[in-house]
């Protein structure tokens, strides 16, 4: 919501940059997306409104800063993933109680599905574009935040073989789809996953580990054209990756929210049975009315 708690009086550049802030906000609210300051950034960079320079990097952080504060724009229009608290859940009566039930009943929807399939990404800022689409498909959605911890990688391994066993998959793949920068950390962080994660698996299963980098990719660099940053040549990686790319790389952020999600749905679909995923989901509709007409018996014993 907006609400404003300061009176400032905004440059004439400035007012015209928040008109266009908020017609790119507007787009995204309509879709259901809250983007984040860096996505914000990129997308006022690619539709040339602003240069892609760290100092309009901080001019823009502190023109939203003010402009919520004024009441200009929406408090919740930007996204903040670092600082989320973790609420308990609370229910006041047994109705309240039934009501989340129903919402939150999902059934196993890839049982018996051809193989095993989550979604890994470099960017916890990308959740809120992510997380839609892998809901709506059910597979797990984990974030590695760079170069895993070997406590993290181990969990990670013990997650995936015991969900495969559970879900009495129908072969032994186990598929991580990718998202992270095209730069030299990012593009070896797939290389250090797959390492990692094949050292344990093929020690202990008989199991084909396959991790997929869905983005980003040169060719979509070349299809979208996303806003370029200077390569960190301090990276020790740098000198492989530059002789390859050149001093030039590109954050995953960068894409359109849109593209980011038909991304994903694309490639999770390439290893969904959407024959057996639908046949689960009519299953779930039948049970939930179950679950409604359960508690419209609680509810009516209790008035009687």
């Amino acid at each position: 919501m907006k609400e404003q708690f300061r009176s400032i009086k905004f440059q004439k550049k400035n007012l015209i940059l928040l008109e266009k802030i908020k017609e790119i906000l507007g787009e995204y609210d309509e879709k259901g997306i809250k983007v984040t300051l860096r996505q914000l950034y990129y997308q006022l960079v690619s539709r040339d409104i602003i240069e892609n320079k760290i100092s309009e990097y901080s001019k823009l952080s502190s023109l939203l800063t003010n402009a919520r504060y004024t009441g200009d724009i929406d408090w919740d229009a930007i996204e903040d993933r670092v600082r989320i608290p973790d609420i308990p859940n609370i229910y006041d009566d047994i109705d309240q109680l039934m009501r989340a039930a129903i919402q939150s009943y999902k059934k196993d929807r890839w049982k018996e599905q051809d193989c095993y399939v989550e979604l890994w990404s470099e960017k916890d800022a990308l959740s809120s574009v992510i997380s839609p689409i892998t809901k709506k498909y059910q597979i797990p959605f984990c974030v590695n935040r760079g170069y895993t911890s070997a406590s993290a990688m181990y969990e990670s391994f013990r997650r995936v073989i015991h969900e495969r066993a559970i879900k009495n998959m129908q072969t032994n793949k186990i598929i991580i789809l990718y998202l992270g920068d095209h730069d030299p950390s990012g593009l070896d962080m797939i290389r250090d996953i797959n390492d990692r994660m094949k050292e344990f698996i093929e020690k202990n299963h008989d199991i084909e580990f396959i991790i997929v980098p869905i983005g980003l990719t040169m060719e979509q660099i070349k299809l979208y054209s996303p806003p370029s940053n200077p390569a960190k040549t301090k990276d020790p990686r740098a000198t492989g990756y530059i002789e390859e790319f050149g001093k030039v790389s590109w954050e995953v952020d960068a894409l359109r929210p849109e593209v980011l999600q038909e991304l994903i749905k694309t490639n999770i679909l390439k290893y969904l049975d959407l024959e057996k995923f639908e046949q689960v989901q009519k299953q779930e509709a039948e049970e939930i009315q179950q679950i409604k007409d359960l508690a419209e018996k609680i509810k009516s014993g209790g008035e009687e």
